[in-house]
């Protein structure tokens, strides 16, 4: 009823709750799961660059991708030489990304501290087969010692990542 009515109701509609309009959630309009994909269709390939948070990342059919990281990874490494599973854009094409969403088991890895009262170790490179060792040959003079040239059983058991 309004100052001007004569009194009457009968123009005014009548509202239920079926006509109310509700917003969105303003934080998205799914709530969130647990539930992950399994990623059953991802690409294999090898990461051989790492750069700010992009992967590069050569596929098994000699395709180089751009890929970044996937949030259900978490803070969990990806390094040079591991071997990962990308979905989205693998073609290649430049401007594509993909997602990296699954690392799989390293064979060997090999890590360094930054000093030796240091307690973290950063890992360096994974699944490297070969390594090379570079030294001065004369001007600052070679110290061998510094090169320690492993047993092939020591170099495995120390490398080897244990599960």
């Amino acid at each position: 009823m309004s100052w001007w009515s004569d009194g009457s109701d009968d123009d005014e509609p009548e509202f239920d709750e079926t006509q109310v309009r509700v917003r969105a959630n303003p934080k998205g309009n799914r709530p969130r799961t647990k539930i992950r994909p399994e990623h059953a269709q991802a690409v294999p390939g090898m990461v051989i660059s790492v750069d700010r948070g992009r992967f590069t990342v050569l596929l098994d059919d000699d395709v180089l991708v751009s890929a970044s990281r996937a949030r259900e990874l978490g803070r969990k490494s990806i390094v040079t030489g591991d071997r990962v599973a990308l979905v989205g854009d693998t073609t290649g094409v430049d401007g594509s990304l993909a997602r990296i969403v699954r690392i799989e088991e390293r064979s060997t890895l090999l890590r360094r501290s930054a000093d030796d009262t240091d307690t973290v170790e950063r890992v360096i490179v994974a699944n490297a087969d070969q390594m090379l060792i570079v030294v001065a040959a004369a001007n600052p003079e070679p110290r061998l010692r510094l090169v320690a040239l492993p047993t092939r059983a020591n170099f495995f058991r120390t490398s080897r990542v244990s599960t």
